[in-house]
């Protein structure tokens, strides 16, 4: 079964994060950490601006981002 997207690039997320916090990655990506949170619980949508600015941040692929995770970052 193909994981909701949403959902997937939440966990993306909070697995490129890793041990880093909330609020530091938040800073890290230029958004705001209750925006990060909203991202990652997958109750916010995302606009594609913000999406080129995470890839650009975590220096990956958009595409990168909606992969399923095979291993931890």
């Amino acid at each position: 079964m193909i994981m909701d997207r949403a959902k997937l690039l939440g966990e993306n997320l909070r697995a490129r994060r890793g041990t880093m916090t909330q609020e530091a990655f938040a800073k890290r990506l230029g958004i705001s950490r209750s925006t990060l949170n909203r991202l990652e619980n997958a109750s916010q949508n995302i606009t594609i601006a913000t999406l080129d600015q995470i890839a650009t941040a975590l220096r990956c692929d958009v595409g990168d981002l909606f992969k399923e995770i095979k291993e931890k970052y």
